[in-house]
């Protein structure tokens, strides 16, 4: 049996990932206790992070910062620290060890063929947040079971950064499981299959 392998993606309505710098702030002002509450649940539950080397970097700096920056310290909810101590793998062909996360395995290599293994030897679902482009190619190959995107009710047309799905192939979604959070959030969990 394969591990089941979730991607968790944050997006604007218009498909954005994150706002320029200065724009919005953390979840562009929207987060709400019932959905950070559920993130928290989510991440409570026995599974292990898989990163692509830009999404650690990012993960890696903030921590850097936290206690040093309000904006930081602000953005520090609970459930990106339970995240943080959960055991990760760091896919990269780029990144060289140590690296700065409590249980973090760096894996060098591709994508598709990284993750391919960890599906096979792991006892534990993978999850990863964030990490698009490497999201993207484990899509094309057909690696991910689950597609979970948050969706916050703002249009970023003008101050919208890192457009999810830029560039990726064509894909049938089939709607599993989908919730709304206090001030309009929306959860939709997709199966994804490649559109022929």
């Amino acid at each position: 049996m394969t591990a089941l392998y979730t991607a968790d993606i944050f997006s604007t309505v218009d498909g954005f990932g994150a706002p320029r710098p200065g724009a919005w702030g953390g979840y562009w002002g929207k987060e709400s206790p019932e959905l950070l509450d559920h993130r928290l649940a989510l991440y409570s539950e026995e599974q292990r992070m898989v990163f692509g080397a830009h999404t650690y970097r990012l993960f890696a700096r903030f921590e850097r910062l936290r206690g040093s920056d309000p904006e930081v310290d602000k953005a520090g909810d609970p459930w990106v620290t339970r995240m943080r101590a959960l055991p990760a793998t760091v896919v990269s062909t780029t990144l060289r060890g140590p690296l700065e996360w409590p249980d973090a395995t760096l894996a060098q290599g591709g994508a598709v063929e990284v993750v391919a293994r960890l599906k096979e030897e792991s006892e534990v679902p993978l999850r990863s947040h964030g990490s698009m482009s490497m999201n993207r190619a484990l899509l094309a190959a057909g690696l991910i079971d689950r597609l979970q995107l948050t969706i916050f009710p703002v249009i970023t047309g003008r101050t919208g950064a890192h457009r999810i799905f830029q560039d990726a192939a064509d894909f049938d979604l089939e709607l599993i499981e989908s919730r709304t959070f206090d001030g309009g959030i929306q959860e939709l969990v997709y199966r994804p299959t490649l559109h022929a």
